[in-house]
């Protein structure tokens, strides 16, 4: 079993590429709207980290941000973050 950065068991070995996916309604500021909550907790954001993808109807969209994170800990303030968002309806 592997451990985070604060001791904790985790499936996961930081730092490593993560993705979150985000899912709302579809908005022409949604994409921007995520990236900022994200970059609150990522900084350093590369360009080509953040792909987009409207749903079949166009009414909803889902943004796929992945990151480099460093420890679980920053992957569940980010995940509160944006689940803590009325706009957002789901982060996976």
């Amino acid at each position: 079993m592997l451990t985070d950065n604060e001791g904790n068991a985790s499936l996961l070995s930081f730092p490593c590429d993560f993705p979150i996916k985000v899912m709302g309604k579809a908005a022409e500021d949604f994409d921007a709207l995520v990236v900022s909550l994200v970059r609150r907790h990522f900084p350093d954001l590369m360009e080509g980290a953040v792909r987009t993808r409207l749903s079949r109807q166009g009414r909803f969209m889902s943004i796929t941000v992945t990151v480099r994170a460093e420890s679980r800990a920053q992957l569940d303030a980010t995940y509160m973050e944006l689940t803590a968002n009325d706009r957002v309806m789901m982060a996976l």
